[in-house]
């Protein structure tokens, strides 16, 4: 699955074969990124979209050396599931995640 970042739109795609897309938006600010929104249409639903997506911006704020702010409940799940990415996390929202 291929993701990219659309930076006029502010969110990380994957276009798929039926034409829907699912995405992550995001917001820059001050070092930080922070993840509002991630959607993924209903019949693509648990085929590792949301979690490519999530891993791709991830990597990409590791990359940016910006903070990670999960301000939506599927990172903030994805987060408490994968502690290689705790270290981009500000010490309040890493307690409250548990790492």
């Amino acid at each position: 699955m291929d993701v990219i970042r659309n930076e006029d739109e502010q969110r990380f795609e994957i276009h798929l074969d039926d034409g829907a897309i699912g995405f992550a938006d995001y917001r820059l600010g001050q070092g930080k990124v922070t993840f509002p929104h991630t959607v993924v249409p209903p019949h693509h639903e648990g085929q590792g979209i949301g979690s490519a997506i999530a891993k791709a911006s991830l990597d990409w704020a590791r990359a940016e050396g910006l903070q990670v702010i999960p301000a939506c409940s599927f990172y903030a799940n994805y987060l408490k599931r994968h502690p290689e990415y705790h270290d981009l996390l500000d010490a309040d929202t890493r307690k409250r995640l548990g790492g």
